[in-house]
């Protein structure tokens, strides 16, 4: 089992900045693949970033994302992150850190292969 708790979340104008943690906890979880997905009102969810947790590499980033948002990974805190910069309004939505025993290439991107799930945290970008 893991699981997966984000924080971070809130209210910031376009052009700031936020930084998402997730924790994470369980026996194997350092061996997974680490996701955040997000999901807007009326909107489907989305894939964001992905990383492998064990060694910070396998990065992958949504179009929509790259450039402005870093996913990365502190082993001594069993904490993801994902720093997100020059924020736009449509980047509203619940954020949620997932974990998936493996992924690779477009396969990170699928939120059906994770496993676990967090609660979610709330990020709104006002214009």
């Amino acid at each position: 089992q893991v699981q997966l708790v984000e924080s971070g979340g809130g209210l910031v104008q376009a052009g700031g900045s936020l930084r998402l943690s997730c924790a994470a906890s369980g026996r194997t979880f350092a061996n997974y693949f680490m996701g955040w997905f997000r999901q807007a009102p009326g909107k489907e969810r989305e894939f964001v970033a992905s990383i492998r947790y064990l060694t910070g590499s396998n990065i992958y980033y949504a179009d929509s994302v790259k450039g402005r948002f870093t996913i990365s990974r502190n082993n001594g805190k069993n904490t993801v992150y994902l720093q997100m910069n020059s924020l736009k309004p449509e980047d509203t939505a619940v954020y949620y850190c997932a974990a998936v025993n493996y992924c690779s290439g477009y396969g990170c991107y699928d939120g059906a292969k994770y496993s676990y799930w967090g609660q979610g945290t709330q990020v709104t970008v006002s214009s």
